[in-house]
């Protein structure tokens, strides 16, 4: 088995905090950037999984940082740079209460809803006669509210506004910002023979301004299908072959556990571990066109501090 980066506990010239997120380690430093480290750590159901992946947090971080790249020509973005393989440094925002979820196809949770025997998602109708993975008619937006603990909650945008999470102003600007995003994002996944299923994005507000924040298009945050394969497989009414986090969460299913209360983590393999590794790659070098370099787990840690520490220095 390959070393994997579980976590870090860095301090840094004017340091003001640190944050453990799901898979990365945030520091803040003075209220003005945040520096964030791809860790191995995988989650699934809102739960951090017992064992790392290796390579993963470089992939996470190297796509989000492809795409957040393309993304300023659409919208402000919090990236300023990434001096290491694991590493993105960008601006100190307040992020908003609500993550923007877009589908463009009936799959994971919107499916698992769906089959349950809801119509309405978000306040969404989505259509009878539907069937897992078909495309919608449209996008459609399928909110959710961070909990302060356990899952993120399912919310329409009539009760965002309501609840006073983001103004209609604002709010009306997030959707525009999300459906461009998402179609920027398609296009780029057609490019290489992928759909780009659904994805999230998350926002954030710096003096006033709008800004894309955390990360994007990446295997944690997005579904993708193979685009040549796609209309055959549904067709024949298989399971389509995809690139996303979903057959992680499908093997814990299959495996009694969905983060529910009283569930207890089945035990990843070795060869589970690697399979997964595997897959992290794969998707990064068909959604970048780009081979994949692996980083050297020698040293690491020493590494991203060295790194952060020269380009903190120079600013």
């Amino acid at each position: 088995m390959e070393n994997a980066l579980v976590s870090t506990q860095y301090t840094f010239k004017n340091q003001k905090g640190f944050y453990r997120g799901k898979v990365r380690d945030v520091y803040n430093i003075n209220d003005n950037v945040l520096v964030m480290v791809a860790c191995d750590r995988i989650s699934a159901f809102d739960v951090v999984l017992k064992r790392a992946i290796p390579f993963k947090g470089q992939v996470l971080n190297q796509i989000a940082a492809h795409f957040l790249d393309m993304a300023s020509a659409i919208v402000p973005t919090w990236k300023v740079a990434s001096p290491d393989e694991n590493v993105t440094i960008g601006a100190f925002c307040q992020p908003y209460k609500v993550e923007m979820v877009i589908r463009g196809y009936l799959s994971g949770h919107a499916w698992r809803e769906y089959k349950a025997g809801k119509r309405i998602i978000c306040g969404v109708t989505m259509p009878d006669g539907l069937r897992e993975n078909d495309r919608f008619p449209e996008p459609i937006l399928t909110p959710t509210i961070k909990a302060s603990e356990g899952h993120d909650e399912d919310i329409s945008r009539e009760e965002i506004i309501k609840q006073g999470l983001v103004s209609e102003e604002e709010y009306v600007q997030l959707e525009d910002y999300t459906r461009k995003l998402y179609q920027m994002g398609t296009d780029a996944a057609a490019k290489q023979n992928l759909i780009l299923v659904d994805t999230k994005y998350e926002f954030g507000n710096k003096d006033g301004q709008i800004m894309l924040i955390d990360e994007i298009h990446t295997p944690d945050s997005s579904r993708y299908f193979y685009k040549d394969t796609y209309e055959d497989i549904q067709a024949k009414d298989q399971q389509q072959r995809q690139l996303s986090k979903e057959f992680v969460r499908q093997w814990l299913i299959e495996n009694g556990f969905q983060g529910l209360d009283g569930q207890v983590q089945p035990e990843m393999s070795d060869d589970f571990v690697n399979m997964v590794t595997q897959r992290y790659i794969e998707l990064y070098e068909h959604i970048t066109g780009n081979p994949f370099i692996k980083g050297n787990y020698a040293e690491m840690e020493q590494r991203i501090e060295r790194n952060v520490n020269a380009y903190l220095a120079g600013q």
